[in-house]
C-alpha cells in the first residue's frame, strides 16, 4: 500500500522542471587579430532545457534489489524505473550498498538517483546484455546494450554522488586476444567491431537528458556516449577506466551525431580518448549524414588518454562549432587532437579551444588526415574472398565513390591562450597534399616548454602569434608547403631549472 501511495504522489506533480542555462557568448575570449572575431551565441542554446522532478523517490529495494553483489538486482530496478514511468515519473532510489546489474533502461520523467554509498557492480557475462541495432565506432550495427540505456526518452537524467563499477576487464581481455589472433590474419581493421563490448552509458535519440555528480569506471568499451541525440547535459561526472588493467577504447565521453550538448566539471582518467566528438565512418558514415554541432565543453580536467579534446577520427556527418574553454590536461596524450582518414569525408569546422593548462603531454595540437592506417582501411585479405562474411563486415568494406566523396576537411581552428609545460613535441599538422590542405587556423597566446618544435605541412592561412617556446631543440622544426601562412615563434632561454623554466610560464 505504501508503494501505491508513493506512486499516486507521482501523477500529481509536473513532469519537469525548467534548466536555465549559463550564458557564456565567449565575448572575453581572446583570439587574436583575425578578419573576423568568432560568432559563439550559438553556445548559450547548449545542454538539457529541463530535468525530472526529483523530490518523490521509489526505492528499489522495496521491490526486490538486494544489496547483495553475489545477486542480480536487474528485474527490481528496472521494475522500480518502470513503474516510475507508468506513473509520470520521479526518481528510483537505492539504500547504500553494492547492486550487481545487467542492463538497465532508462524512462522519460525518471532520474535514476545513485546516492554516496551506493554502488552498481555491472555484471561480467555478456548475455545480461540484450544486443540491438545501435551505432558503434561510426557504423550501424547489432552491439550489446551499455549497463545503462536512455533510449528513444526525453527528460530523463542518472544523478547522485554514487558509483557505476562497469568491471569491464573480462571485456579488455577479451579484445587483447582476439587482436593478436585478427592481427596474424590482417585483419586489424575488423577486430573492434568483431569483439562486441559493453558500454558504459548509452544516450541513443534522445533529448533533454542529464547525467550528474556520479563516478564511472572500468568501462568495457566506451564510457559515455551521446549518439543522435540533442540537449544533453554531463556535468560533474568522474570517469576512471585506468584501474586493473589497460582498456582498449575505453573512451571518456563521445558525442556522436548529437547537437546542442553541454559536458562541464568532469575529471577524466582514460585509456584512449577523453572527450570525443565523432560523427560517422566511412560510407556507412556518409549514408547517414547526421553532424555534430554546437558542443560546448567547459571546466574539465582530463588526466591520462589520447586527446583532452579529440575531434574524429569518426567525421563522416561532419563536425562543426566546438568551444572548450578552461580546461586542464595532466598527462593527457594531445590537448587538441584532429583525425580522420581519406575514407572518410566530412568536415571539421568552426573548433575554439581557449584558456587551458597543460603538463606532461604529448603535443599541444595534432592534426592528421590520415589517421592510423592499419586501422582506419578495410582491406579483406585472399583467403576470405568468394566466402561468405558478416554483413557488418560488408558494411565496412564498402568502398567510398567517388573516391573524393571521402577526402576530409580540417578548417577554421582558433586555439588560444594555453600553457604548457614538459611537452614531447609542440605541434604536429599535416594536410595530405598540395590539394587537400589544413586551412584557416590560428593559434594565439601560447607559452609552452617542449623538447621539440614538430611540424607544419601542406596548410593554407596557418597562423601564429604571441607563440613563446621554451625549446630544448630550436631547429627540428619541419615547415613545407605552407601557402598564405604566418607561422612564427618567439623563443625564451631554457635553464637548467625546471623550476625557474615554471616560473616563465
Amino acid at each position: 500500500m505504501k508503494n501505491k501511495n508513493i506512486l499516486a504522489l507521482c501523477v500529481a506533480v509536473p513532469l519537469f522542471i525548467a534548466c536555465t542555462p549559463a550564458k557564456q557568448t565567449g565575448k572575453d575570449f581572446q583570439w587574436g587579430e583575425l578578419p573576423q572575431q568568432p560568432d559563439l551565441s550559438w553556445a548559450d542554446s547548449v545542454g538539457s532545457r529541463q530535468e525530472p522532478i526529483n523530490h518523490i523517490a521509489l526505492s528499489a529495494n522495496s521491490l526486490g534489489a538486494v544489496a547483495d553483489s553475489t545477486v542480480l538486482s536487474t528485474t527490481a530496478i528496472q521494475k522500480a524505473i518502470d513503474s516510475c514511468a507508468v506513473s509520470g515519473g520521479g526518481t528510483v532510489t537505492l539504500q547504500p550498498g553494492y547492486y550487481q546489474t545487467g542492463a538497465l533502461f532508462i524512462k522519460s520523467g525518471v532520474n535514476l538517483h545513485l546516492d554516496k554509498g551506493v554502488t552498481l557492480l555491472a555484471s561480467p557475462q555478456i548475455h545480461h546484455y540484450p544486443e540491438f541495432r545501435s551505432r558503434v565506432a561510426g557504423i550501424e550495427m547489432t552491439w550489446p546494450a551499455a549497463v545503462i540505456n536512455i533510449i528513444d526518452e526525453k527528460n530523463a537524467s542518472i544523478s547522485g554522488e554514487g558509483t557505476l563499477d562497469c568491471r569491464g576487464k573480462v571485456f579488455w581481455d577479451k579484445y587483447w586476444e582476439m587482436r593478436k589472433e585478427y592481427e596474424a590474419k590482417g585483419l586489424r581493421w575488423i577486430v573492434d567491431y568483431d569483439c562486441k563490448r559493453v558500454r558504459g552509458i548509452l544516450v541513443e535519440r534522445s533529448s533533454d537528458i542529464t547525467l550528474s555528480g556520479f563516478t564511472l569506471m572500468r568501462t568495457g568499451f566506451w564510457g559515455c556516449q551521446i549518439l543522435y541525440s540533442d540537449h544533453c547535459t554531463i556535468n560533474g561526472l568522474t570517469i576512471n577506466n585506468n584501474i586493473g588493467g589497460h582498456g582498449p577504447s575505453t573512451d571518456g565521453i563521445d558525442i556522436d551525431s548529437s547537437t546542442h550538448v553541454l559536458v562541464e566539471n568532469c575529471d577524466i582518467d582514460c585509456n584512449d580518448d577523453n572527450i570525443c566528438i565523432k560523427s560517422g565512418r566511412d560510407a556507412d558514415g556518409l549514408r547517414v549524414n547526421r553532424p555534430t554541432e554546437k558542443i560546448v565543453i567547459r571546466n574539465c580536467i582530463a588526466r591520462k588518454g589520447a586527446g583532452l579534446i579529440t575531434c574524429g577520427s569518426e567525421t563522416s556527418g561532419s563536425i562543426r562549432n566546438i568551444l572548450g574553454y578552461n580546461l586542464d590536461a595532466e598527462g593527457t596524450s594531445t590537448v587538441l587532437r584532429l583525425k580522420s582518414a581519406m575514407n572518410r569525408g566530412g568536415t571539421v569546422e568552426n573548433i575554439y579551444m581557449t584558456r587551458i593548462n597543460a603538463k606532461n603531454v604529448q603535443q599541444v595540437l595534432a592534426a592528421d588526415l590520415n589517421w592510423n592506417p592499419n586501422y582506419s582501411y578495410s582491406i579483406l585479405p585472399k583467403e576470405y574472398e568468394g566466402k561468405e562474411i558478416p554483413e557488418h563486415w560488408k558494411v565496412m568494406l564498402t568502398p567510398v565513390n567517388p573516391p573524393e566523396k571521402g577526402y576530409p576537411h580540417f578548417r577554421n581552428v582558433y586555439l588560444s591562450d594555453v600553457k604548457a609545460e614538459n611537452v614531447n613535441e609542440f605541434i604536429s599538422a599535416s594536410g595530405w597534399n598540395d590539394s587537400l590542405r589544413l586551412e584557416n587556423f590560428y593559434l594565439h597566446a601560447i607559452k609552452a616548454t617542449t623538447n621539440s618544435l614538430g611540424k607544419i605541412c601542406y596548410t593554407r592561412n596557418f597562423n601564429l602569434s604571441d607563440i613563446t617556446l621554451y625549446a630544448k631543440n630550436r631547429n627540428d622544426m619541419e615547415l613545407k608547403e605552407n601557402e598564405q601562412s604566418n607561422i612564427q615563434f618567439s623563443y625564451a632561454n631554457p635553464t637548467n631549472s625546471d623550476d625557474r623554466t615554471a616560473e616563465h610560464l
